[in-house]
């Protein structure tokens, strides 16, 4: 699709890490301890571990794991990683992408597979507060399932064929897609956009408005 799916936008839904927020060294960086103490190759761990939510990614890799230890693993590495911010500042185009959205007066919030502690922590180090946020423990599963995407445009007041997911995992392209919204991709070829950044998201949009 070309640019005249972003004329008929009138919400916008947006990933936080790796989308929103550049988190990836702090993601990785626990990713890797996880991987160290449970004997897991690390470097297949990593190629995978974005957009995911951590009790997946460890079910994915350490399936004989029974699932009261996968929750404790998971609350404890959720815990973990609010507390590793180091490095995580806000993404390319991110200042100019929310101003860009206040100044056309597109409502959006943000969707995320972190719980609301850790998204909390990395949106304050990146210094952005979004007008709303829909945490993995608001719904009954993370992405690819769309139910995060689904509440946000619920959220918003809109169906969500009218809101644009704007992503850049495949379990977050996923659940847009499930969703029913068009989704924005960075960095890669997929979605139904295809963008560098989100400065250059926010150009387009305000070209077409």
């Amino acid at each position: 699709m070309t640019d005249s799916i972003l004329a008929g936008v009138r919400g916008l839904l947006v990933d936080m890490d790796g989308t929103l927020v550049d988190s990836h060294a702090a993601v990785e960086r626990v990713w890797r301890d996880w991987a160290r103490r449970y004997d897991v190759d690390e470097e297949a761990l990593i190629a995978v571990c974005h957009g995911a939510t951590g009790d997946e990614t460890m079910r994915r890799f350490r399936p004989d794991l029974d699932e009261e230890t996968i929750a404790a693993e998971n609350a404890a590495h959720l815990e973990r990683e609010s507390r590793d911010v180091e490095g995580v500042v806000a993404a390319a185009g991110a200042r100019e992408f929310v101003d860009t959205l206040a100044r056309l007066e597109l409502p959006w919030l943000v969707v995320t597979n972190a719980d609301t502690t850790l998204a909390r922590a990395r949106l304050g180090a990146a210094g952005i507060t979004p007008p709303d946020l829909v945490a993995v423990e608001d719904v009954s599963a993370g992405k690819p399932d769309p139910a995060g995407y689904l509440l946000g445009a619920q959220r918003l007041g809109l169906p969500t064929a009218k809101c644009l997911v704007v992503e850049d995992s495949a379990a977050g392209l996923a659940a847009g897609r499930a969703a029913g919204a068009p989704v924005a991709m960075l960095r890669t070829d997929a979605g139904d956009l295809q963008v560098a950044d989100l400065g250059e998201l926010a150009a387009r949009l305000a070209a077409v408005r």
